[in-house]
């Protein structure tokens, strides 16, 4: 399999896991049938956009652009480590694609609803990471046509 197929899959595949989660959030409203049909629809919406923001934006060079820089970021927090931030800029990358068009400030609030779900082993809480997803978001933005931010970070 070529890299560039092979990010292209990834980048489905993370976001078809992220689109599920989020849609099996939202349909629990309705109960358990709810969150079963929200994560088959997020899934199927999320593997979309995940699929074109690969495209745009290759998952291995996003993580080692970030894995380079993370130490020199504003919001770093000393003593961290690349496990603490790694989720949170992968977090960035796999619900740009299924939020695209919107603003990130629009959609932080669901963004933080659904962090400890997603953290894995990162020992940042929401307030800590949210600014690496939100790097991680507008990376992303600006590879991709049309900033929805309009400011360009």
């Amino acid at each position: 399999m070529s890299e560039i197929k092979k990010d292209h899959s990834i980048g489905e595949g993370t976001g078809a896991v992220a689109g599920a989660v989020t849609g099996a959030v939202i349909g629990s409203a309705a109960g358990p049938i709810g969150t079963v049909v929200g994560a088959i629809a997020g899934g199927a919406l999320g593997a979309k956009g995940g699929g074109a923001v690969a495209e745009a934006v290759n998952p291995t060079a996003y993580n080692g652009y970030f894995e380079k820089n993370y130490t020199s970021a504003p919001y770093y927090k000393a003593g961290s480590e690349w496990k603490d931030y790694q989720p949170a800029y992968k977090y960035g990358y796999d619900t740009y694609g299924q939020y695209q068009g919107k603003k990130f400030d629009d959609v932080q609030d669901s963004l933080e609803r659904n962090w400890d779900a997603t953290k894995g082993s990162s020992r940042l809480a929401w307030n800590d990471a949210k600014s690496a997803v939100r790097d991680g978001w507008h990376h992303i933005e600006r590879a991709m046509p049309g900033d929805a931010d309009g400011d360009g970070r």
